[in-house]
């Protein structure tokens, strides 16, 4: 059921990976990076780098791990359009059918370091293309959407509408946080572009 089906994952909350070992148990292989990937590793679960899937590897500070066509064509290609998947075989796109990402905890530690990118794009991509790429942003979900996906294979329409949803409502938040601070320095008279270990 699972065979030849990709997750990726990369959380800063790891509570509850190790649920996703049913999910390689049937085939499902895991990409993922980092500290995640240790994650998964301690947790006995089958894993492979996403450097091994783009050729690059993490840089600059890990600032730059999952942006690139390799990850954001595997998860935004439209199954069926035949020229999306066409030009995912010329490239060497293998497709991205989960997603599992939770973001920096920005509130906790406000920072220009801990604006998360790399998540919210992986996440809002996932739920541009919904349709074929399930968004997966909260560990209270995992025990639910592991057993649909090992049980059918696939998540109703319904209920990936509701994990749509879901992100962009917390990619706003987010959004609105990282901005409500940023006002809130000015007001300081304070600067915020430059890492707080840099200034």
């Amino acid at each position: 059921m699972g065979k030849n089906r990709r997750i990726l994952i990369s959380v800063t909350d790891k509570t509850g990976l190790e649920k996703f070992k049913c999910l390689t148990d049937i085939g499902y292989q895991i990409i993922s990076t980092g500290g995640t990937k240790v994650a998964l590793e301690n947790a006995k679960i089958p894993v492979t780098a996403i450097e091994d899937i783009t050729g690059f590897p993490e840089m600059m500070d890990g600032r730059v791990k999952t942006l690139h066509p390799k990850i954001a064509g595997g998860i935004l290609a439209v199954r069926d359009n035949v020229k999306h998947m066409a030009q995912a075989l010329e490239h060497n796109i293998e497709m991205i059918d989960i997603v599992v990402v939770n973001l920096y905890n920005f509130a906790a530690n406000p920072d220009i370091e801990q604006i998360d990118i790399g998540g919210p794009t992986l996440i809002r991509a996932a739920s541009k293309n919904g349709i074929s790429t399930i968004p997966i942003i909260d560990p209270d979900d995992y025990t639910w959407l592991i057993a649909e996906i090992a049980a059918i294979g696939a998540i109703p329409e319904i209920w990936r509408e509701k994990l749509v949803i879901k992100v962009f409502r917390r990619t706003g938040q987010y959004d609105i946080d990282i901005a409500d601070w940023m006002e809130d320095q000015q007001r300081q008279d304070k600067r915020f572009l430059r890492p707080a270990l840099a200034a």
